[in-house]
Parts: structure tokens; sequence; C-alpha cells
């Protein structure tokens, strides 16, 4: 779709904002709106709590799936509402998280409050809250670029209430939200769509790793009874035991936690290794090479072995693809013994859907799972013939990569989508694109 200009623009005054149509206003949202700020009740009076109030928090925002909000996770009584700095807003109201992150942006579908993290935009006047909305959302850098604060950026009420806006004429307002509504639904649809394709695709991934490493390449391969009811049949020539029967080393690197420092030694932690492989952007923590040294005397890692995670998040594994890296805690290395067990065959066991039930059978935790050393012992393993175990490993690579090459192109569809979602919201609200002969045919007809 192609969009026409406005027939005239003139300064709208504003740096970021550039010229404007020449009907509209540019002004400080105060003059629109009374900026009022959210709070929270004592949370140790459990009076105040789990009443019939909503009470949204930027987690709430962060959360939603359209530009309205009607409902959120936690409830505050009148009675909490009446204890000091809560105040109930009218349905219509435009929220805006201004701390943790700054941006989010909805609109009240209902009456309700916020906490301290939110701004609540009453109008003061006739508007379309709907259309202010979209235009807060399309100038959520510019409103970071004016928060405040040391450990986290704050945008305080001041700031927001004097923050210059583009102001069409009511209808027009209308008009332009009307039009991203419709829009903006149509984008939100197709990217809904690619991460359907997204969850097929993992899906199938799983399961071409699972169905790999306990049924083989062959169909025809005669089966037996493994003996494990979860696991069921294997190929008859296959065996099952426990992992460790088969590794020629287990390494655990717990222990003191090395300084970091701007040059040294990569610092492979958990967070490294995902979906079989190690991301390096994921965590890029520097230790001193003599810190490197002392956590290499207990293994240094050679090519192809394991890297376990054991907890945030316990299960994932990935073969060492270089050798000037340190293993952190809540790294576990493990290395199959020669000509017995392929580290990259293990890999993929790991990672397949039998050995991860394992894993969370024997995983503990209150508040972060994870599986200590001592039962690493208790995994078990289904061993084919080592020649087999290369061809499945080889298998599994291609189809991986195949399935991955799929997921990265989604991965840039998706963003695609959502620089022109985030490009056309901008034009519209700013004036732009003139959308008023589009919305006008759409009403005659």
């Amino acid at each position: 779709m192609t969009f026409s200009r406005y027939p005239k623009y003139r300064p709208s005054g504003v740096e970021w904002l550039g010229q404007v149509p020449a009907e509209w206003v540019t002004c400080p949202l105060k003059r629109a709106f009374r900026v009022i700020r959210g709070s929270t009740p004592n949370t140790h009076a459990t009076e105040f709590w789990d009443g019939a109030i909503p009470w949204v928090t930027p987690a709430d925002l962060s959360r939603l799936r359209s530009l309205y909000i009607e409902d959120s996770q936690r409830k505050i009584t009148l009675a909490g509402m009446k204890s000091g700095g809560v105040t109930l807003v009218p349905k219509g109201s435009v929220m805006l998280s201004t701390r943790a992150p700054i941006g989010l942006v909805a609109v009240s579908g209902i009456e309700l409050c916020t906490s301290q993290g939110c701004r609540s935009l009453v109008p003061l006047r006739e508007v379309d809250a709907t259309y202010f909305a979209y235009l807060l959302s399309a100038c959520s850098a510019e409103l970071n670029i004016r928060g405040k604060g040391t450990t986290f950026l704050e945008l305080s009420g001041r700031e927001l209430a004097e923050f210059k806006v583009p102001v069409p004429p009511k209808m027009e307002q209308t008009r332009i939200a009307h039009f991203l509504d419709r829009e903006t639904s149509k984008i939100d649809a197709l990217v809904e769509t690619q991460r359907q394709l997204m969850v097929l695709l993992k899906e199938k991934r799983q399961a071409a790793i699972s169905h790999s490493v306990t049924q083989g390449l062959n169909p025809k391969a005669p089966m037996k009874d493994s003996g494990v009811e979860s696991l069921g049949k294997i190929p008859a020539h296959w065996e099952v035991g426990r992992m460790t029967k088969y590794l020629d080393s287990v390494v655990d690197y717990r222990g003191r936690t090395p300084e970091k420092v701007d040059e040294g030694v990569l610092l492979l932690t958990a967070r490294n290794i995902r979906d079989g492989k190690i991301d390096y952007a994921a965590s890029e923590e520097l230790i001193a090479p003599d810190d490197c040294e002392e956590l290499m005397r207990r293994g240094r890692p050679n090519r192809g072995d394991v890297l376990f995670t054991t907890e945030a998040p316990v299960g994932q594994a990935a073969n060492v693809d270089r050798t000037d890296v340190a293993l952190a805690q809540r790294v576990i290395k493990f290395r199959g013994r020669a000509n017995i067990l392929s580290n990259y065959f293990l890999k993929y066991w790991i990672l397949g859907a039998f050995c991860q039930a394992d894993i969370a059978r024997l995983a503990t935790g209150s508040t972060v799972l994870g599986i200590t050393r001592n039962k690493i012992g208790q995994l078990r393993l289904c061993l084919p013939p080592y020649d087999e175990q290369k061809s499945i490993a080889v298998f599994l690579d291609r189809q991986i990569d195949k399935l991955d090459s799929l997921t990265c192109e989604i991965n840039r569809v998706i963003d695609l989508l959502a620089e022109r979602r985030t490009a056309l919201i901008f034009a519209a609200v700013t004036g732009q694109i003139d959308i008023r002969d589009i919305e006008e045919r759409r009403s005659a007809a």
C-alpha cells in the first residue's frame, strides 16, 4: 500500500518531530491530559490485597497482546486504594510504564489504578486515547532519553507532562487510530503465523532428536524391550546403562568464582549454552589467565567435549568447538570413552526427550531447578554401536542445520514485520502519511 503526503506542512518546533501537517498543533501532554503517578499499598497489609480493583504494573503491560487493558495480575481492595497515593483512573485513560522499562503503553478499558512504575494520562478534554497510545508507543526512544537514574531509568511525571507531541483535530485522531488498529492487526496476525511456524519447527527438531537417539535411522531394524517402561522398545543390538559407565571423565567446575576483567580469557557460562550450540554473544565475561589456569587444572576442554548445564537452565548441552576458553560454575564437562561413546551422539542424547525427562526427575530446587554432581550418575543412556552413533550425529547435524536455518529466516521475517509496524505507526501519528482519504473511502463503503 502506498500513501500520499499532506498538502502542506509547517515546522513543529520540536527537534525529533520535524515538520507536521499545517492543520496540526504541537503542545505538551499536560495541555490534553492530567498525569497521575501510581503507587503501591503496604505489601504487608493483607487487607489491602486480593480485592477486586485492578492494579496495573509494567509487567502487566508487557504481557498485553493488544493496545487495551482490562485486567491485572494482582488486585487491591478498596481499603488498599484508600491507604494513600493510589488513584482510581477512569476508563479511556492512557497507561504508560515510566520505569523498568520506559515506554510500554495501553488504554484502560475499565476503571483501574497502577503501581509507581506507571503513569496514567487522564484526558482533560475530548481526545482519542487510542491515537495518543499509538503516539506514545512510537515515541519510546524519545521518552527513554528523558529518563534519569543510576540503577534504572525513570521518567518523571514532570518530564512526561512537558513532553511535546503532535495533536491533529479530534476526528483525524480517531481516523488515524482506526487505521492503525486495522493495519497493525494485519501485521500482528502475520507475526503470529510466523511464531506458530517456529513452534512447529521446534517440535519437529525435538522429535527428530528424540526419535533418532532411541530408535536409530533404520526403520526395519529388529527391536527389543529396553527394560525401561518410559523408553519402550529400542533396536535389538543397542544397550541401556548408566551414562557415567560410558564416560572417560566428568569434570565439575564449581568452586571460587573468578573475578571478571576487561582483558583475558572468555568464560563460558550456562547462559552461553543453548539448543545444542554455544552462543558466544550471550555472555562475554572475561577472566584473568591465572584464574583460567586454576580452573583448567581440573580438566581443560578438548574439541568435541560435551558441556552440560546443571542449572539456569538445567539440561542444556553443546560440544566444545574452541579450546581458548574457560568453563564457569553450573557447567559440567563430559568426555565419552574412546571408540565407545561419541561426544556428538552424547550431546543429542542429552537433548532428547528421554534424557530431559530423566534430568527433570532428578532436578531439585525451590526457586531455580538444578541437578547436583552426585545425581549425574543416575542419568541413563541408550547406546548404539560406535559407528552407528557417529552416523546418527551426522544425520542430526544436517537435519538441525536445516531446521535452524528455517527458524533464522522466520526470525528475520518477524523482525521485518516489527520494523514495518513501528515505521507505519510513527508515520501515521506524526503526519508523515495522509490516511484521511483511505478512512473516508472505508466509511463511505
